[in-house]
């Protein structure tokens, strides 16, 4: 299934109107979206270092996914591969605190 690009005020899987909270999550909720981002953690990594890191990811699959966080300008391309730009580091940010609030609620919730 080919998809368009991911801008926010288009709409998406699960929202008409485009509003940038779905948008990004459409955008993370791609297969291997979450895992490229993840393994750019330790700094810049080129595409064979990246579809190495993702395992049984495709060329294919990870080409496409680096192209739609480069689109959304999330990660960048430069000299020593693909890199975090200031949106990817504030957005990792971000996911690092709901990482661990998911490990607070996944405790609470079991009791």
């Amino acid at each position: 299934m080919t998809r368009k690009s991911v801008r926010p005020g288009q709409p998406v899987r699960g929202s008409t109107s485009g509003r940038p909270i779905m948008v990004l999550l459409d955008l993370l909720g791609r297969r291997w979206s979450l895992r490229a981002l993840w393994e750019l953690r330790d700094g810049p990594q080129t595409f064979r270092d990246l579809q190495e890191r993702c395992g049984d990811i495709s060329p294919t699959v990870l080409n496409r996914r680096l192209h739609e966080l480069r689109e959304a300008a999330i990660i960048e391309h430069a000299e020593g591969g693909y890199r975090y730009t200031r949106w990817g580091q504030e957005l990792t940010a971000q996911l690092a605190e709901l990482d661990e609030w998911s490990t607070r609620w996944a405790k609470g919730a079991s009791k």
